[in-house]
């Protein structure tokens, strides 16, 4: 578990953890870990009153994190303005029985990242954006695929938001039952949850002779997915330049 004391987001009233305090966590460490290691978000906006919650896939940049969607999107038409946004992810590490309904529970850590979403309409930043997509989680992919024609870029729309907030929330105590429960003759339990690849399935029309490339090397049968993704992740960013810090709104 990483220290709360070093460089952190601020905390205010939108990011603090409220119940369970001891459980939050601020620093940029913790926080960034934490989204590197997870394929899946969730992106909560609210747009003419109506609250909308979209499962997508993401990838982070310094502070800054991008998604993707669909060009003809009610949604993410509304976000040339910047509207507030909140990304959400979450591992799921146990299910934990316990001797009382109260005290069920699970093991967990998630974070929480609060800022103002825009559609990004830089064509050199969108076009870094796309192939950061896809290499994020293969390094080195794209260079290897048929280029995507400008119909396939228009149809996506990209979109970024800086962190400007974030808090993560982790529970890792397993079972917590209250001191007399203890007593009880009662069975308890945690039950460990993990995410892990199985055997790659080669598309069945592939032609003679193409083999797995070697960016999938990550991606091995038994592995936890979160492990595969944070070491794509490092290798991706590692060989990649970085995103413009100041591209054009």
């Amino acid at each position: 578990m990483t220290s709360k004391t070093c460089a952190s987001y601020p905390v205010d009233e939108i990011n603090r953890v409220r119940r369970r305090h001891d459980r939050g966590f601020y620093d940029v460490e913790t926080v960034h870990a934490l989204l590197d290691s997870a394929a899946l978000c969730h992106v909560a906006y609210v747009i003419d009153g109506q609250p909308y919650c979209t499962p997508t896939l993401y990838w982070r940049e310094g502070s800054r994190l991008y998604w993707h969607g669909s060009s003809a999107s009610r949604m993410l038409r509304n976000l040339s303005e910047g509207e507030p946004a909140c990304l959400t992810v979450t591992h799921l590490d146990s299910l934990v029985l316990a001797r009382c309904g109260f005290n069920h529970s699970a093991d967990y850590r998630s974070v929480m990242a609060f800022g103002r979403a825009r559609l990004v309409s830089d064509p050199e930043e969108k076009e870094r954006a796309l192939v950061m997509m896809v290499d994020r989680l293969f390094p080195g992919r794209t260079a290897q695929l048929r280029q995507s024609t400008q119909q396939e870029i228009k149809a996506t729309a990209v979109v970024t938001m800086e962190i400007e907030r974030a808090s993560a929330k982790i529970r890792a105590k397993g079972v917590a039952d209250d001191d007399e429960d203890y007593e009880l003759p009662i069975y308890a339990e945690r039950l460990p949850v993990y995410t892990v690849l199985g055997t790659p399935e080669a598309c069945t029309r592939l032609l003679p002779g193409v083999a797995r490339p070697t960016h999938l090397a990550s991606y091995r049968e038994g592995r936890k997915l979160e492990d595969a993704v944070r070491e794509a992740y490092g290798i991706a960013y590692t060989e990649a330049e970085p995103l413009d810090p100041n591209p054009s709104s």
